[in-house]
């Protein structure tokens, strides 16, 4: 992983922090104080050079639509390969660093469309049952990544790494497949990668100040350190990454992606109604809080697509899940998964993405946007989108 130049670092920060910025268009007072926190963000080479956004004959980047794949890592380390302390481990109810087995438990894909359209979002259930791409056969789509990591390992360390060398390139290898696997499930391609960790998503809700969420009723739950009362609260910190990360004690796991979309639509409201692109102090901690946290591909041109979100805010921003045949799926090795339909998921997409892709006829793409679905393809008429989230309580 390497460090990009000031303004693509500090860019990328903002772009996570806010889903990615796909909520937001960033001021110019706002671009210019992000411009002097001079501290670097990681990046990583994962995005296909055939992938990233083309260039006009004068070498500016062309706006046309990108999807940005962003993930949720279930890592015990930080982004720079090294292990996180144990207290902080602790304090995030996170056990010990060997656990978790660095399985993306959030995959979101957000499709930015030109011309200022709203922007959507798109959902997958971390234990759909899918094809690993690269022939690791038929498994839980949140694996893809320590599978495509621990195969890198070999040989890696048959070129002389280790340590924390050899858990970032390895982790490299990891978001390669990921991508890979996204791509060839959902027909999309992906043009920007933008990966937190445990930590830094706790980091990034305190530095806003908080979200409100808004919960139907009371919960307690030890594995994931989540304990709250029914309806609105501000959560922030740890609090906040259990609200998120619980998965025991609710209906299916289709309500913890319910909880995920209304916690990312409630930050990107918080930050935009707090003022915090225009507060010097308040963008400084945001910007502090990612450092360590966030890792974005390395090809990504923030100031650009920055521009290309002027004017963007967080009520133009619609999530959807992608429809599922079924919650308990019997499978050979990897217990009950999520049963899915390649065919129907693809065409869902399509009909999901391209009705907010406002490109003009005939202009270039490269590789940019939605693959096309089979002529052939024969299946059913996807189901209406998961409605946005917030307004209401989530379970």
């Amino acid at each position: 992983m390497l460090l990009t130049s000031r303004g693509r670092r500090i860019g990328g920060r903002v772009a996570l922090g806010l889903v990615s910025t796909a909520v937001l268009g960033i001021t110019g007072y706002a671009w210019t104080q992000l411009s002097r926190l001079d501290d670097g963000i990681v990046t990583a080479d994962v995005i296909a050079p055939s992938a990233q956004v083309p260039h006009g004959p004068a070498g500016e980047p062309l706006k046309v639509a990108q999807n940005i794949l962003l993930v949720g890592i279930d890592s015990r380390t930080d982004t720079n390969g090294n292990p996180l302390p144990q207290n902080v481990l602790d304090t995030l109810h996170a056990g010990a660093g060997d656990d978790g087995g660095d399985t993306t438990d959030t995959m979101i894909v957000v499709h930015i469309p030109v011309g200022g359209a709203a922007a959507s979002a798109v959902s997958i259930p971390r234990d759909s049952y899918v094809d690993i791409a690269g022939g690791f056969g038929k498994h839980k789509i949140n694996s893809a990544y320590s599978r495509g990591k621990n195969a890198a390992m070999n040989s890696l360390r048959a070129q002389g790494l280790t340590g924390a060398q050899l858990e970032v390139k390895a982790n490299e290898a990891g978001a390669k497949l990921t991508i890979q696997t996204i791509e060839q499930f959902t027909g999309l391609s992906i043009n920007h990668y933008a990966a937190v960790n445990l930590a830094g998503f706790s980091a990034l809700s305190e530095a806003i100040g908080g979200v409100e969420v808004c919960l139907k009723e009371p919960v307690q739950d030890k594995r994931s350190g989540a304990s709250f009362p029914a309806g609105k609260q501000l959560l922030s910190g740890p609090q906040a990454l259990a609200f998120v990360r619980q998965r025991h004690g609710l209906p299916s796991d289709l309500d913890r992606i319910a909880r995920q979309q209304a916690f990312l639509s409630s930050m990107a409201k918080t930050m935009l109604d707090a003022g915090t692109f225009t507060d010097p102090t308040r963008l400084s901690a945001l910007v502090g809080a990612v450092q360590g946290s966030v890792v974005l591909d390395r090809g990504w041109d923030v100031v650009s697509f920055a521009q290309q979100l002027r004017g963007m805010s967080s009520g133009a921003l619609k999530f959807q899940t992608i429809p599922v045949q079924s919650l308990s799926l019997p499978t050979p090795s990897d217990g009950d998964a999520v049963k899915v339909d390649p065919a129907e998921v693809k065409a869902f997409v399509e009909s999901a993405l391209t009705s907010t892709n406002v490109a003009a006829v005939g202009e270039p793409t490269g590789g940019i946007g939605i693959k096309p679905v089979a002529a052939t393809s024969s299946v059913a008429a996807p189901p209406s989108p998961t409605p946005s989230a917030p307004p209401g309580c989530v379970n």
